[in-house]
């Protein structure tokens, strides 16, 4: 049995201790939280000790580190628990400063810990199965990736100042999806964007509405889509066009149920938001970090994965204030 200290006891720290939990093989070991209120709760919960950073790294008995905590404390936590000799799952970003994730980085190689990072989309069922049927030659050679993403409402403007922007926070998935999917990293990238769904978060900055255009070694391109606004649920979409055919991954819906009148055809939305949409994902990829843990497996997701995401969000954003295709 493995024990897991968790940094962070928010909404995400919350499923991930539902997983910790439930795992046959890891043990919810101890909650770190600044805010007591929302530690004691969860650590109340699942029978787990309140701990400092400090004691949580110290302790013998903690085998990994799952850090959920909020997103300027990432770096920090991955480099204290690398000098530990702990395994180290983080929620993406590692920073939002390329620099500062270099630095980190660095310390992880210098005490050879595994660092995986969660970029759980590459967990879903459905996404995964595309990049299993490209590699399996289904379609041939990739030709052109359509990613579509948008949430059902925008976050709140103050959200925005803090999260590092669209790019750096939500289309931070959807380059990951790309490279994943792809197997390659861009050689080039092109973003436009406009503010159209909330002024408030164009007062902050920041767009809400995308497209950018990549570019790979091969050829093939992939195009993302993003809003911060869909009336009709969380749209969560594949399309990965090859030289035989075409791979597709829809929306999962809330249910299946269709209601067919003379009106035509009335089905559910897709589901409501991420935690219902990649629930299967974040235990398929926690299952992924207890087989790290066991030796049974390396990070499929590290921190170079977690690094280039950053990256081409930067050169994204970049592109949008320049008007030109950035070349990576």
């Amino acid at each position: 049995m493995y024990n897991i200290a968790l940094f962070g006891a928010g909404r995400i720290g919350q499923v991930h201790a539902v997983n910790i939990a439930e795992h046959k093989e890891t043990n919810l070991y101890s909650v770190i939280d600044p805010y007591g209120d929302g530690a004691s709760k969860l650590a109340d919960k699942y029978g787990a000790n309140i701990q400092t950073t400090e004691q949580a790294l110290a302790d013998p008995n903690v085998h990994g580190v799952l850090i959920a905590s909020a997103t300027d404390t990432h770096a920090e936590l991955i480099e204290l628990a690398a000098r530990a000799g702990k395994a180290i799952f983080c929620e993406k970003p590692v920073h939002l400063d390329i620099e500062r994730v270099r630095e980190c980085l660095a310390i992880v190689k210098e005490h050879q810990v595994p660092l995986f990072v969660g970029f759980n989309r590459r967990y879903d069922p459905q996404f995964r199965k595309v990049r299993e049927q490209l590699s399996a030659g289904v379609i041939g050679k990739a030709e052109s990736l359509l990613i579509t993403s948008r949430d059902p409402s925008p976050p709140p403007a103050q959200y925005v100042k803090v999260s590092g922007g669209m790019f750096r926070d939500m289309t931070i998935h959807d380059f990951d999806m790309a490279r994943f999917i792809m197997g390659e990293d861009p050689v080039s990238i092109y973003a436009q964007g406009s503010n159209l769904v909330d002024p408030e978060i164009g007062q902050a900055g920041d767009i809400d509405t995308a497209f950018i255009v990549m570019k790979f070694p091969s050829g093939a391109m992939a195009t993302i889509t993003n809003s911060r606004r869909s009336g009709y649920g969380y749209d969560q979409r594949i399309e990965l066009h090859g030289e035989k055919g075409l791979l597709r991954a829809n929306n999962i819906h809330e249910d299946v149920v269709e209601v067919w009148g003379e009106q035509g055809c009335v089905a559910a939305k897709p589901e409501h938001f991420f935690l219902q949409r990649y629930e299967k994902a974040y235990r398929a990829e926690w299952q992924h970090f207890v087989d790290v843990l066991s030796g049974r497996a390396k990070p499929e997701c590290s921190g170079y994965d977690g690094e280039q995401a950053l990256l081409l969000a930067d050169k994204a954003l970049e592109s949008l204030h320049s008007g030109r295709e950035i070349t990576l």
